[in-house]
């Protein structure tokens, strides 16, 4: 089984939620993206990432545009579930971004990293990191490896949602939302690639867009 949620930003109390709370050796949890326990490298930190890794459960996750990649690279990465990423501790790894991973017998394509809309207060390799939005180079890579498998895939997991996408769920909010190249890219993909259903953390909405996207939050979603 696979139970999907969004941002946790460090808040361990979303591991109370009772889908989670049900899940069981052999089952995973995805977060996508701002996963929040991986950003100032201290003693508590380290013990909570501890007591993540050390559940039963196998805890994926995806960088998103709250998390400190200078941290995140000191993981090195490995193969992943057919794909590449880094583990934490334990039972506890992240998903690198342009992958495809086999997941409890699903193919998904994975993507994290985005634009916060709030950069303007935050500081360079402090609170902010340049590495949050990727570069050209990883989406020409993340959309070799789907031509690779007939863009076709079952789920995709990103912490953006395509840009048309986070447009129609903000329709009629007084704020706006930046539109990054990783929106448009992602509008891209929607039109090129079959799928499931794609899932998105950035909005900390739970809503599922008819007929095949999933804002994600508080209230996870399960596969399975």
């Amino acid at each position: 089984m696979i139970c999907v949620m969004g941002d946790t930003h460090g808040d361990y109390s979303r591991f109370s939620h009772r889908s989670v709370k049900q899940l069981k050796k052999g089952d995973f949890l995805i977060i996508c993206g701002d996963f929040g326990f991986v950003w100032d490298g201290s003693d508590r930190e380290k013990a909570m990432l501890k007591k993540i890794g050390g559940k039963r459960f196998t805890t994926l996750f995806l960088a998103g545009s709250h998390d400190n990649y200078d941290l995140l690279e000191k993981y090195p990465e490995e193969e992943l579930l057919g794909g590449r990423g880094r583990h934490i501790c334990g039972n506890l790894f992240m998903l690198s971004s342009g992958e495809i991973f086999d997941i409890d017998g699903i193919k998904a394509f994975v993507f994290g990293g985005g634009q916060a809309s709030d950069i303007d207060a935050r500081i360079e390799n402090d609170t902010w990191w340049e590495q949050e939005l990727p570069d050209e180079e990883r989406l020409e890579e993340g959309r070799k490896r789907l031509s690779d498998v007939g863009d076709k895939v079952d789920y995709i997991f990103t912490h953006e949602p395509p840009g048309s996408i986070a447009e129609f769920l903000d329709m009629g909010s007084s704020r706006s939302l930046p539109m990054s190249r990783l929106n448009i890219y992602f509008d891209k993909l929607k039109n090129e690639v079959g799928f499931k259903l794609w899932f998105f953390g950035k909005l900390h909405k739970n809503k599922v867009v008819p007929p095949k996207y999933a804002a994600v939050f508080d209230e996870p979603y399960i596969i399975g």
